[in-house]
């Protein structure tokens, strides 16, 4: 796949702000500090970058997944996203991009462009910017050897080669090759690659064997993105990896919405929603997790926490407004869930109390929640 620079993207960024785009909005200005921050950022050691974005919906939000290889792209990282347009309905084809299932784009550009390398079809918010419409949380990886970077993305070309010759019955899919929501969707595509093209025959990716033609049943075996996030996660402790978390707030001004919509909503006025496990409170509305699994996960991703980004509203800046010491997994995870287990049947008693825990996106540990 072809990759324009970003000298390219600026050019159209540059053409956006004179016609006047707002901030926010595709051609608009992007952060004035930029490259400073993501400098910043990449001081760190890792080797991959889970990315794990928000629900945008008010019900079953369950988000979206991707993952990022280091040094892959010209200064940046190169994120791998499954197309939510490549499932070839016609009536995709005229307004977004259906060329391939695994798109390829520098991660600066997934989390805050607002002109995109992969050309005009590019969906604002998807892929590119995907932080003027949702906060995205980033498990960083180090450790990883190279041989397994390069498996894992010689694995998602593999895909897109699937997906161009129309390919059936993959090791990973038994159907055509195409994107399907639940089917073959973001989550099942990063698993097969750990799966099949790293090698992690530990690691449980839903097989499409499983599901049937009636849309409860393929629901329920369906792969669901934060779920298959905690799985990578168990399997990169395993390995002996290092985790920490970024956290990519949301920048809560956009008033785009998307002419291709019928019924297009602001970006300030969606949801951001924590893409919920797989539970029984995965149709609550934002904030009212109360079950084990939700709140394991948000309180895991805390823990692991080592920086968190804002976008300043008023300087169009951004901002690290919290760098801190991450702790290990083991100790992140026996944590997480001593808290998520207390906390759950405190939720459950539906009397005022302090959470023991603290949701990723929190301030601290001392804020208080009550029924």
């Amino acid at each position: 796949m072809k990759l324009v620079g970003w000298c390219a993207a600026a050019a159209l960024v540059l053409a956006g702000s004179a016609a006047g785009a707002d901030f926010g909005s595709p051609g608009g200005p992007p952060p004035a500090n930029l490259d400073e921050v993501a400098q910043f950022l990449r001081k760190d050691p890792y080797d991959l970058e889970l990315l794990i974005s928000a629900g945008t919906s008010k019900g079953g939000s369950a988000g979206h997944l991707a993952l990022a290889i280091r040094d892959q792209a010209p200064g940046d990282d190169l994120v791998w996203s499954a197309n939510f347009y490549a499932d070839r309905d016609p009536k995709h084809e005229k307004h977004y991009i259906t060329s391939d299932l695994m798109l390829a784009i520098p991660k600066m550009e997934y989390l805050y462009g607002t002109a995109s390398s992969l050309g005009e079809k590019a969906s604002f918010g998807l892929d590119y910017g995907e932080v003027y419409k949702r906060s995205v949380i980033g498990v960083r990886v180090r450790g990883v050897p190279e041989r397994e970077k390069r498996a894992v993305a010689a694995y998602f070309r593999r895909i897109n080669d699937d997906f161009h010759r129309r390919a059936r019955d993959t090791e990973y899919h038994d159907r055509e090759v195409r994107y399907d929501y639940l089917r073959l969707n973001c989550a099942k595509t990063i698993g097969a690659a750990f799966r099949y093209g790293a090698g992690y025959t530990d690691l449980k990716v839903e097989g499409a064997r499983l599901l049937s033609g009636r849309p409860v049943i393929a629901a329920a075996n369906a792969n669901v993105p934060t779920e298959m996030a905690m799985k990578l996660l168990a399997a990169w402790h395993a390995r002996s990896y290092g985790l920490e978390v970024v956290l990519y707030r949301k920048y809560a001004g956009s008033t785009w919405k998307d002419p291709r919509e019928e019924e297009a909503i602001a970006f300030k006025d969606l949801p951001d929603r924590f893409p919920s496990v797989r539970s029984r409170d995965f149709r609550k509305e934002p904030g009212e997790y109360e079950d084990y699994d939700n709140l394991f996960a948000m309180y895991l991703f805390y823990n692991l926490g080592r920086h968190s980004v804002t976008v300043n509203g008023e300087t169009k800046r951004l901002e690290i407004d919290r760098s801190r010491i991450p702790m290990a997994y083991p100790e992140a995870a026996k944590r997480a869930a001593r808290d998520a287990r207390g906390d759950s049947e405190r939720y459950g008693r539906r009397e005022p109390f302090k959470p023991d825990g603290t949701r990723i996106g929190e301030a601290d540990s001392s804020a208080s929640r009550s029924r």
